[in-house]
């Protein structure tokens, strides 16, 4: 959307309404541990339907925002219901899809998530220019009533565990944590990092992360168990899943400007040439869950991570050397490689987990790729900005590239269950 024509209509200013971004993504931060979990105890088909209702209604009351602190407030409703369906839906594919099918179906998952910003981005500038800001709203909240009947017949539930008590207290203290490091984050990168605020809040950010881990050890049902990070899977894939964000958005952020400012793009121009980084990402993902059921998770890991690693270079060299065409090397490359290894990641981490656990092992990764995307962003934007030319897009890629060269070593810790179990059968075939 366009917050300069939003700002001009409300009569506020595009600071101000960039809180209609900022806002909905602190309250997903809030709320995703509290749904991802809530998912495990009361079912993850009401949990997911309850919040896309939500969510569906505040949208549809966005077109009719009359201040810029209503369209704030009705975002971050519905951003609290929005928080519950990444791993709601996560989890109900999870559940129905076991062994080979899983990785296949978290593929063609991912094909939806990575592929809806191609829509976006090619009709939402041109409906703005057409229609008006109010358009978006009404638009998704028409698409959003008829995913939610289809939803409502066709998804089945996963049973429920009337037994166990919400964890609430680790669920407040996670997601105020995550809320205050994302905070020193917007900080740092709008007023600038030397700000006395940014490290009180990272060390308030650090206290409540502290707080949590003695909450969550005498928990009778943490709210993020802490015996997950024990396994190797889930620990390597949630780091690698975290740097590989870093990296592929703070140059999602980074790269409109480059195309806008050093080769003449208008801003629908930048707009449609970032679409093919998420069409590269969406259309490779059902391809790779099939691959990786062949040659195994790890395998598609590191090739993934390797090519989001050699994208980062690609764009250095367009930035650097003032060529075009290495921009959209760079955002096919990266697109790939999220779209190679993405499918794998996730699934490694649903497989290590057992079914009672999937909503809360999917709000933890989901959180922190969100976490991974937010630094990538804030920080690649904040060296891009203080450079001069050519030589500000060129360190941030750089820097991206570190990011990316820790996702890549960090998936070489994964293990692929899938084949191991696979080669197992066929040693006791072949003994039998």
């Amino acid at each position: 959307m366009s917050l300069d024509r939003i700002a001009s209509d409300l009569d506020s200013n595009v600071g101000t309404i960039a809180w209609s971004v900022t806002g909905p993504m602190l309250a997903v931060a809030l709320s995703m541990p509290l749904a991802g979990k809530l998912g495990d105890l009361r079912g993850h088909r009401r949990v997911f339907l309850a919040g896309f209702s939500v969510f569906t209604v505040f949208t549809g009351l966005a077109a009719f925002a009359w201040s810029p602190e209503s369209l704030i407030a009705l975002r971050v409703l519905g951003a609290f219901g929005g928080a519950a369906t990444g791993p709601a839906s996560m989890a109900i594919v999870m559940h129905h899809f076991t062994g080979d099918d899983r990785v296949r179906a978290m593929g063609w998952w991912q094909l939806v998530g990575a592929g809806a910003p191609v829509i976006g981005l090619a009709i939402g500038g041109p409906v703005v220019d057409l229609v008006g800001w109010r358009s978006i709203f009404l638009g998704q909240f028409g698409f959003a009533v008829v995913a939610l009947v289809v939803a409502t017949v066709v998804l089945r539930d996963t049973g429920e565990r009337r037994d166990a008590k919400l964890d609430v207290a680790g669920a407040a203290t996670l997601g105020l944590a995550v809320v205050v490091v994302l905070l020193a984050l917007s900080r740092g990168g709008t007023a600038g990092w030397g700000r006395p605020e940014v490290p009180v809040l990272v060390a308030i950010g650090l206290v409540m992360v502290l707080v949590f881990v003695g909450i969550e050890r005498r928990a009778d049902e943490p709210i993020l168990p802490l015996t997950f990070f024990a396994q190797r899977n889930f620990t390597a894939s949630v780091l690698t899943q975290f740097a590989a964000n870093f990296a592929y958005m703070g140059s999602f952020i980074v790269s409109p400007l480059l195309v806008r400012d050093r080769f003449g793009f208008t801003t629908g121009m930048a707009a449609a040439a970032m679409a093919v980084r998420p069409l590269v990402f969406s259309t490779a993902s059902p391809v790779s869950g099939y691959v990786a059921v062949k040659v195994g998770e790890r395998r598609m890991s590191i090739l993934g991570m390797g090519l989001v690693f050699g994208s980062m270079f690609a764009f250095a060299a367009a930035s650097s050397n003032d060529q075009l065409a290495f921009v959209f090397v760079g955002l096919a490359v990266a697109g790939l490689g999220m779209g190679v290894a993405v499918p794998s990641l996730v699934t490694v981490v649903g497989d290590t987990v057992d079914a009672a656990n999937l909503g809360a092992a999917n709000a933890a990764q989901s959180m922190i790729a969100t976490l991974g995307a937010s630094t990538g962003m804030q920080v690649l934007s904040t060296v891009q900005q203080s450079g001069t030319g050519a030589s500000g897009f060129t360190t941030a890629y750089i820097v991206g590239a570190v990011g990316a060269g820790l996702a890549l070593f960090g998936s070489t810790f994964v293990r692929s269950h899938r084949l191991r179990h696979q080669l197992s059968v066929a040693r006791s075939a072949n003994a039998a």
